[in-house]
Parts: C-alpha cells; sequence; structure tokens
C-alpha cells in the first residue's frame, strides 16, 4: 500500500493541501501540529516523491462560458501500444478535451470535454476525434448535471485502510 510509506502528518498534509492547497505553510503547519520549517521540508519531500503533482484553482467552466460538457466513448481500430499512445498524444493536444483515460472492454478511451456551445463541440467531434486516425466509433453523451465532482482521494478511507493494516 503506496500510503504505508507516510507517516500520519504526512497523510494530514496530503489531507489538508487536498481541501485548500492555499494555505500558508504556517496555517498548514498549525493544522497538522508541528512548526513551519519541518512542515515545509515535508511538503517538498512528498512533492519531490510524486504525492503532490501541482497545485490548480478550481475553475468553474460555466463561469467562464463553457455551458457543454460531454463524454465521448472512443473505440479504435487498433490496440496496438503504438496506436493506443498515438491516440493519447492526439488527446494531449486537443484544448476541449481535459480528461483522457483508457479504459477495458468495448470502449478503448473516455474523453470528458468541455465547449462554450454545442455547434462548437460538433466541429470538434466531426473535424478532428471521428478524423482523427484509427478511430472506428465514437458515442458521445451530453451532461445535463453533475451531482459531485470531488478531486483526488477519500483521506477517510486511507486512515481506515492504514489502521486496519497496523
Amino acid at each position: 500500500m503506496a500510503s504505508a510509506r507516510l507517516d500520519e502528518i504526512d497523510r494530514h498534509i496530503l489531507a489538508e493541501l487536498q481541501a485548500d492547497g492555499r494555505m500558508t505553510n504556517v496555517e498548514l503547519a498549525r493544522r497538522v501540529g508541528i512548526s513551519a520549517p519541518p512542515c515545509l521540508r515535508r511538503v517538498r519531500a512528498l512533492e519531490e516523491q510524486g504525492f503532490i503533482r501541482g497545485y490548480h484553482a478550481d475553475i468553474d467552466p460555466r463561469a467562464l462560458g463553457f455551458e457543454v460538457q460531454v463524454f465521448a466513448m472512443v473505440r479504435l481500430a487498433s490496440q496496438s501500444e503504438r496506436d493506443l499512445s498515438a491516440f493519447e498524444d492526439l488527446c494531449r493536444g486537443w484544448p476541449l478535451v481535459r480528461e483522457c483515460h483508457m479504459l477495458n472492454g468495448e470502449i478503448d478511451f473516455i474523453l470528458k470535454c468541455v465547449s462554450p456551445d454545442l455547434s462548437t463541440f460538433q466541429r470538434f467531434l466531426t473535424e478532428s476525434l471521428t478524423a482523427a486516425p484509427n478511430v472506428a466509433s465514437v458515442k458521445t453523451s451530453l451532461v445535463i448535471r453533475g451531482a459531485k465532482d470531488e478531486p483526488g482521494v477519500p483521506f477517510e478511507v486511507v486512515e481506515e485502510r492504514v489502521r486496519e493494516a497496523g
């Protein structure tokens, strides 16, 4: 279990930063019960070890005019590693694609896309996605509303697993 390498303070630091990545190191240290210098050293170590991948603002797409969110299920004609990687590279270059996940089963990839309007998404769908090399089929589902969108991991589950393992 990856979290076994982390002590309780490290896990607490991660949980606090996941909830609010903008807090000062002094505030973070206060919340986890240690002084600021060792807290900063721990945060830097967590960054270097790859537990913290970055810090981001949670932007509301609709507030910026991205009214349309679509999930696209993509099936490829070939699933060779070269073809899978080539499709992933294409996805990285498409601004409307915000997430790309390879799946097992009948669908090879699911893409989370945002767009200012349906016509912009339709143009992307017909001119880029379905026209891409090796794409056999695409099925799309328009998001009507979201009930939950939680980033990161559920730290209460992490702590429960640590207690059970200990």
